[in-house]
């Protein structure tokens, strides 16, 4: 027998799938494209223990002839390729035809689907790549497929799986993108036995974004629509205040495909330009519009990269398009998303807001201010918030949440250019003179030995780091009350670091407890904080952590760790003028080590005289 040998189908299937099927969310991801890809109204995703036990998708569609399911097991075989020129022109999600076959030789896979007008639906039963039965089953219009036990037969597959709460994240993003890319198709969402969401279809992508994202970021969300040279760009952004430290605010979607393109995201930042913070991405949602044949979607098996004959006609779509949507312009004539238009503004979301305002939902900041609570509230509809989970659910969250350690540091002052004379250390802030302000960012004194620059932000970071670290009797005289909780929607995994650290957020001076789901409510802040801002405020003390995570030993991270990232996040965008300089420099040497912040940054740099004649070409 000769060396060479062609693989059987069973195998070469498996093969495919180590390319096609990296995890449980590559499952919900073909399947779901499928159910798109077939005219779906209504998509239901149902999920256990991450996906590794169980993924069940359903959906409306057009669903299959007997002879169609059977033949949609064999390899290569799809619907929606019929020559090479067609390769040039894909306007469906899937057109591979690996992904069912790859699916169901590595699980056991089940199959009901039913095509309209017939009286009876299909049935495919498959274990392991081999078909156990083909059968008559009584179904509604539309197709169900049920996988069970993944990569039961590839132990090697399964062992680098990661825990469940990790591939349920993983799954809840990709039904979340899909759902954000499709608002005019229903999507419900459940995960073992409890609903996540389930969000009605409309023709209004930020009822979509509202619902998924949290409503609280309609306020001051802003409209993007422009097009110039046969594509177009539609969706919405949040100005540079609204960054996060990650992009897992940005969900861009190219002919109704969620992709993740370095082109993309980096035109995305280059149009905020100089507003935008370092180390910080934009919060968008964002649809482009291309001729089929200006982007090759064929590049990768899982089709996870696209490719652009002319990537600077994009980039200078999204940055002429995003920079007019922060100016609040939008383009003449502009095109809407073909698959899912959105009526002109102030129509749909505002009406839903208005009907909804009794009804328990999400406040916005401004809300917040006006709104009285009303005995009338109600808050069991499902379509606004999913149930609260059990304890088990949560508890698993709990665990799994990133935790750091804290090792405090000695941290020494010797790092600045030049140590401050005895006589200024000793006597504080009586020792400076506040001469001025440089961009409201810096503070100039002048000191008894030279020159001295206080840096705004890094003072503020220690103040509210030390006032968070000192220890009262009575805790709650830090802590003022919200007469209306701040309530915010939050994805899995942002929404359990809240939970694990709830303690810690606690003793910071902020309440902070679930609201069924995902959803946190705020019931009080620190005195020194205003009501502004608590989102955002919350939202980058998520980030930080996130961030950060390090060791898992513990249910927590210390509360020093925590405090030092509660106080950074507060500082950011801190601004004095001449009047509040002298405050501030007040208050910093109230603290007992007003020098650095807890991680050893400066707030004061020293320039003696002699530093500054040296510098000026001085010798005496």
């Amino acid at each position: 027998m000769g060396k060479v040998q062609v693989m059987s189908d069973t195998l070469a299937s498996q093969v495919a799938a180590g390319e096609v099927v990296e995890r449980p969310a590559s499952v919900v991801k073909e399947l779901v494209e499928n159910a798109l890809d077939a005219n779906a109204r209504e998509i239901v995703v149902e999920v256990r223990k991450g996906g590794i036990a169980a993924i069940k998708v359903r959906d409306d569609g057009d669903g299959m002839s007997r002879e169609d399911a059977v033949k949609s097991l064999e390899r290569h075989a799809t619907s929606k390729l019929k020559s090479v020129s067609d390769l040039d022109g894909i306007q469906t999600l899937g057109f591979r035809g690996e992904a069912v076959p790859s699916i169901a030789s590595v699980s056991r896979f089940r199959l009901i689907t039913c095509e309209k007008g017939t009286d009876f639906g299909t049935e495919v039963v498959v274990d392991g790549g081999k078909v156990i039965s083909v059968g008559e089953v009584g179904c509604a219009v539309g197709t169900e497929v049920e996988v069970k036990d993944l990569f039961f037969n590839v132990p090697a597959r399964r062992k680098f799986l990661r825990t469940e709460l990790t591939e349920g994240g993983h799954v809840e993003h990709e039904v979340r993108m899909h759902a954000l890319s499709s608002p005019g198709v229903r999507f419900v969402f459940r995960k073992d036995g409890r609903t996540v969401y389930d969000v009605p279809a409309s023709n209004d992508a930020r009822v979509r974004i509202g619902a998924l994202d949290g409503r609280q970021l309609m306020q001051s969300i802003r409209e993007v629509a422009w097009q110039q040279g046969g594509m177009s760009v539609t969706g919405y952004i949040l100005p540079a205040e609204g960054a996060r430290k990650t992009r897992r605010g940005q969900a861009v979607f190219l002919n109704g495909r969620p992709v993740d393109d370095r082109v993309i995201w980096k035109a995305v930042a280059d149009a905020y330009g100089d507003r935008l913070s370092a180390g910080m991405c934009p919060v968008a949602w964002l649809w482009l519009e291309l001729p089929t044949g200006s982007v090759d979607v064929n590049v990768h098996p899982a089709k996870k990269e696209v490719r652009f004959h002319r990537p600077s006609e994009v980039r200078q779509l999204l940055l002429e398009g995003l920079t007019r949507g922060l100016r609040g312009k939008t383009g003449q004539g502009s095109e809407r998303n073909g698959r899912d238009s959105a009526p002109p503004l102030a129509t749909e979301v505002e009406t839903l807001s208005n009907s909804q305002e009794t009804e328990g939902l999400a406040e916005t900041p401004a809300t917040v201010k006006k709104k009285k609570p009303s005995s009338s509230d109600s808050l069991d509809t499902p379509s606004q918030f999913p149930p609260i989970p059990s304890q088990e659910a949560l508890q698993s969250l709990i665990d799994a949440a990133p935790k750091v350690e804290f090792k405090p540091q000695n941290i020494s002052i010797d790092k600045q250019p030049e140590l401050m004379a005895e006589e200024e250390q000793r006597e504080g802030a009586k020792s400076f003179r506040v001469v001025g302000t440089l961009q409201e960012r810096f503070v100039i004194l002048e000191g008894k030995e030279g020159l001295v620059v206080m840096d705004v932000r890094n003072a503020q970071e220690r103040i509210v780091y030390e006032r968070l670290s000192k220890k009262e009797e009575d805790s709650q005289k830090q802590n003022q009350g919200l007469l209306v909780p701040v309530v915010l929607h939050l994805e899995a995994r942002d929404a359990a670091v809240v939970f694990a650290n709830r303690e810690n957020f606690l003793e910071a001076g902020m309440d902070v407890d679930e609201f069924g789901g995902n959803t946190i409510q705020v019931r009080s802040i620190p005195d020194f904080l205003g009501e502004g801002g608590v989102e955002e405020l919350v939202l980058c003390i998520i980030d930080e952590l996130v961030e950060s995570e390090g060791t898992r030993g513990g249910r927590s991270i210390a509360f020093e760790k925590f405090a030092a990232q509660f106080a950074k996040q507060c500082a950011r965008g801190e601004r004095v003028n001449e009047t509040s300089a002298q405050t501030l420099l007040e208050r910093l040497f109230e603290c007992e080590l007003p020098y650095c912040t807890a991680d050893g940054r400066p707030t004061l740099i020293h320039y003696s005289m002699g530093e500054l004649e040296r510098r000026f070409g001085r010798r005496s």
